[in-house]
């Protein structure tokens, strides 16, 4: 049986709307990893001008991040940062920032926020903007994660013939770091 609250204003809802309202909340947090998986899936579909799909980008760059002996949760964010992309392109760094950040470290929230500042120090002179981005953050602690991320796992990550691992030997990963219990916002 579904029970749902009775109120149809916020400000009406008595605790008893608010335990039906947890309750669903706490099955729906159950599902992240196989909504983001799926979400990586959906990267197949995607080439976006490049060599290789974006599924097989996100491969790569997880796959060069657990071969250098990454940690499970810079592995992970390897594998996601590009996520979004099936949302929105242009700004799939801060999405995928905000979709993750109940699961994952502070500092790992700001190397997908601003991954795509930290890329333009290697094309951003095509397209006319300026590619110094990443030295406004140079004191923060998670500056060398993000430089580590874009230039050793995720610039590198672009060639059709590199044999990825498949997705599948990633999932147990995602299901550890995209759990059932969510830090509140």
């Amino acid at each position: 049986m579904n029970q749902q609250a009775t109120f149809t204003r916020m400000q009406d809802g008595k605790i008893e709307d608010w335990m039906v309202i947890g309750a669903a909340h706490k099955v729906h947090f159950g599902g992240t990893a196989d909504r983001f998986i799926n979400m990586l899936k959906a990267l197949e579909n995607h080439t976006l001008g490049f060599s290789c799909n974006q599924l097989h980008h996100a491969l790569m760059t997880a796959t060069l991040a657990r071969r250098s002996g990454a940690s499970d949760e810079e592995i992970v964010i390897a594998l996601c940062h590009d996520m979004a992309k099936v949302i929105n392109v242009p700004n799939h760094g801060p999405i995928a920032a905000e979709m993750m950040k109940p699961y994952i470290s502070e500092n790992a929230y700001h190397v997908i926020y601003n991954h795509q500042a930290f890329q333009g120090e290697h094309y951003y002179q095509y397209l006319g903007a300026p590619t110094d981005l990443r030295k406004q953050w140079v004191d923060e602690p998670w500056y060398d994660l993000a430089c580590k991320l874009v230039d050793e796992w995720d610039a590198e990550g672009f060639d059709p013939n590199f044999e990825v691992d498949s997705l599948e030997s990633f999932e147990p990963l995602m299901r550890k770091i995209f759990h059932d219990s969510p830090v509140p916002l």
